[in-house]
């Protein structure tokens, strides 16, 4: 047996002709998991899943469970690099508390040896990017893991990343120092925004990245990422959401439960991280009515992926449905 748990779209980089996976359980993403079905694959790309054992002809690779592949929700993998050393650091600039400008594909590195390691585990789609720890951080972008260069990735720009409460502030005495600040902050930068698009557009103005970043928030072309855990934060991310009528996701939210009717009203997205899901009651979920889009770091974004199988149990062992996480 190659493996115990495989995940079909990782073999998109193998130079398999015809390949039969055939698994005890698989899943097709339609509909319940099949039993002692078997997924064909004809140069790279999945030509159809069967029940029963694979026809003459193909290279078969046993599994006890077989998935789709995989996505991540939120990493800074390819800008973090193989070991988080200092040199390979390139998710989070601190020169500055607000650099929206600062695109992902510029930094990421598809050669960078986690990637390959990621998609081992059968992570075949990573959302990554400048990760938290400034006010805002920069932007992410969408990206196969097999891919050979950053310029195939299918969003180069995703989001942009913010982070509030002590996860904004910024370190030696600098600005912004406290909450008020990094809201004040936000709020200067927003109000231009507005204006500027409100502006019948000049032919020859000047380009600035920076605010043209920001144009992209208060237009709606882009959703604004907020890293934030405690409940006054993630209620202060609403008022600011709701004041611009930015499009909102809350990015870690360990206490949303304490503020779920808040969120509930707001119609906003939230993606609640590892120690956040793992802690959530259902029921209170369900009452509120949004669904938590889960994501599974070990602590904050994970660049490493690190243990894909494992955090998921843990929510559903204190009795959260998969369907739901």
């Amino acid at each position: 047996m190659r493996a115990a748990i495989w995940c079909w779209a990782a073999l998109a980089p193998m130079a398999w002709a015809q390949t039969a996976i055939q698994g005890e359980t698989v899943y097709t993403m339609a509909g319940a998991p099949l039993k002692n079905a078997t997924v064909l694959v004809r140069d790279g790309k999945i030509e159809r899943v069967i029940t029963g054992a694979a026809p003459a002809g193909y290279t078969v690779v046993k599994a006890k469970v077989v998935t789709p592949g995989l996505i991540d929700a939120h990493a800074v993998l390819g800008l973090s690099g193989y070991l988080n050393q200092p040199h390979d650091q390139d998710q989070l600039e601190t020169s500055a508390p607000m650099q929206p400008e600062l695109r992902a594909i510029d930094a990421f590195d598809p050669k960078e040896r986690l990637i390959e390691w990621v998609r081992g585990f059968g992570v075949t789609t990573v959302h990554t990017g400048h990760g938290p720890g400034a006010l805002i951080s920069g932007q992410t972008m969408i990206i196969k893991t097999n891919a050979e260069t950053a310029d195939q990735a299918l969003a180069p720009v995703a989001m942009v990343v913010g982070s509030l409460g002590s996860l904004g502030r910024a370190e030696g005495g600098k600005s912004p120092g406290t909450r008020a600040k990094m809201i004040a902050l936000l709020r200067a930068e927003l109000i231009k925004a507005q204006e500027a698009v409100k502006k019948t557009e000049q032919k020859d103005a000047a380009r600035d990245l920076r605010a043209e970043a920001f144009q992209k928030l208060v237009k709606g072309e882009l959703p604004l990422l907020v890293t934030v855990h405690k409940a006054n934060d993630i209620i202060t991310a609403i008022r600011l959401a709701q004041e611009f009528k930015l499009k909102l996701v809350l990015d870690g939210a360990a206490e949303a439960p304490e503020v779920m009717a808040q969120i509930k009203a707001s119609g906003g997205s939230t993606r609640g991280g590892f120690e956040a899901a793992a802690s959530v009651d259902e029921t209170r979920l369900t009452r509120a009515g949004p669904q938590m889009q889960a994501e599974w770091p070990a602590h904050g974004p994970a660049p490493h992926g690190r243990s894909q199988w494992h955090p998921p149990a843990a929510p559903a062992a204190s009795g959260c449905s998969s369907r739901r996480y």
